[in-house]
């Protein structure tokens, strides 16, 4: 496996120069960050390059040859599984003269055929074979270069697979950090600490991809975007309004909810405080939906103190576990931010599903549990993401006016005890402040100023 140090070339016209440090201040960022081409295209190297971005999760390919198609920012990819088991993340970009190779979602296979000109690749990313060879002087297949390009390093956690271009990046433990933790927490919950991926809710809204990760940990929004959802999610109670998230209802900052910035640009918001330590206690803040009071009924019906416990599965964990560039983390979901144009940006929400590894659940309970976690995708997903994308394209509207040139990130900001610092060197505040916005930010303009090494690599 060789490596290939990649110079990307700039456009004939000189580039801007941008003081990044005007644009991007202690409590403001300006609008160019959101609205500039420029910026947006220094993005797709210095961020979608530069650090390690999701790209695929390993239930989506279990066996061998299995792939998936992923981006890697505007990068086009094949995640595949080779018949060793190893994970590579290849261009989805023949070498000849540049289309897609592989042009259906997912599937298993050892090879790829251009469907261009018939060149035919390994899943390894191995040039196979070219119709009618004798029309080159050289014999392409002993050539490395002709070989499919691919990330240079590509890990996974727990399932997760990142990939980055930066061969000098940390490696993605280290990168990770302590956002591992809450990455934990929500996986060991699962029986066997999995989840396997579903089918997936595609939505796109003509806005910068920034916006939606501006809003993964805003708590300050809640009550007033998303108002219609609170009071869908509570409209059957008879007790006090206690569903979904009505929490946010009064006084936020009252409560024991906070954010924590986590450090490389990731952060966690975390409702769970709020709940009731108890079995049961998370399906008894899950909103009502079809089908929902069959399975209560059934599930204490059949297995007494257990069925609490079981029903705690298909309950949404209070959380929004975000880590930077594109990934979310949030309910029994899987939200990511697919960048398209500086003004443009795919949201693509996957379900889970759990799986009885030990065999303590049953066939029967486990269908039902997994059934329930699907029609949650129903509510926040699908209901409060339209809210959300409403928002980012209004904003992206807002930010074409040139005189009004800043964004303010000021809540919570210069308050007195208002913000912790942790011994692990994380941020902690209340949930509805803008630290996390403040601090990502941070990265994004460390990562933007850098001088990155940035490479490919190709099967030998």
């Amino acid at each position: 496996m060789t490596f290939e140090r990649i110079k990307i070339m700039k456009r004939p016209q000189a580039e801007p120069h941008y003081d990044w440090d005007g644009l991007v201040q202690e409590d403001r960022v300006h609008r160019f960050i959101y609205t500039d081409p420029v910026v947006f295209d220094m993005e797709m190297t210095n961020i979608f390059g530069g650090t390690w971005v999701y790209l695929a999760h390993e239930s989506q390919i279990p066996n061998p040859n299995d792939f998936v198609t992923s981006k890697l920012g505007l990068r086009p990819l094949i995640i595949t599984r080779d018949e060793k088991g190893t994970i590579r993340a290849l261009y989805n970009r023949c070498t000849h003269r540049g289309t897609t190779i592989c042009r259906v979602d997912k599937g298993n296979n050892r090879a790829f055929q251009c469907p261009y000109h018939g060149w035919n690749y390994s899943n390894t990313g191995k040039l196979r074979g070219i119709p009618w060879p004798n029309g080159y002087a050289e014999k392409l297949t002993k050539d490395e270069k002709y070989n499919l390009a691919q990330v240079p390093r590509v890990e996974s956690y727990r399932g997760f697979i990142f990939g980055t271009l930066n061969i000098e990046a940390p490696s993605l433990v280290d990168h990770l950090g302590p956002i591992k933790k809450p990455i934990d927490e929500w996986l060991n919950r699962n029986p066997g600490g999995k989840v396997v991926l579903c089918e997936a809710n595609r939505f796109k809204y003509k806005g910068n991809w920034k916006l939606a990760y501006d809003n993964s940990g805003d708590g300050y929004h809640v009550i007033y975007s998303h108002r219609s959802l609170v009071q869908t999610e509570n409209r059957f109670d008879d007790e006090a309004t206690e569903k979904g998230m009505s929490y946010y209802q009064t006084d936020p900052d009252a409560l024991p909810i906070y954010i924590q910035y986590m450090g490389n640009g990731h952060h966690f918001k975390d409702k769970r405080p709020a709940l009731k330590k108890r079995p049961g206690g998370l399906w008894a803040i899950e909103p009502l939906h079809p089908g929902m009071e069959h399975v209560q009924e059934k599930f204490r019906s059949m297995y007494g103190e257990r069925a609490e416990s079981m029903l705690d599965l298909a309950g949404s964990e209070p959380v929004n576990i975000n880590i930077f560039p594109n990934l979310s983390l949030l309910g029994n979901h899987i939200q990511v931010f697919q960048p398209v144009s500086f003004d443009e940006t795919e949201t693509v929400w996957y379900g889970t599903k759990i799986e009885d590894v030990d065999g303590t659940l049953g066939e029967e309970a486990l269908t039902d549990i997994n059934a329930l976690r699907m029609r949650t995708q129903e509510g926040f997903p699908n209901f409060g993401e339209v809210d959300d994308l409403t928002n980012f394209e209004q904003i992206q509207r807002g930010l074409t006016a040139p005189e009004d040139e800043w964004i303010y990130m000021n809540r919570g900001y210069a308050i007195p005890d208002r913000i912790q610092i942790l011994e692990n060197g994380t941020v902690k505040g209340p949930a509805t402040d803008e630290l996390f916005m403040r601090e990502y930010i941070r990265e994004w303009k460390r990562l933007m100023k850098s001088d990155l090494n940035i490479a490919i690599k190709r099967e030998v």
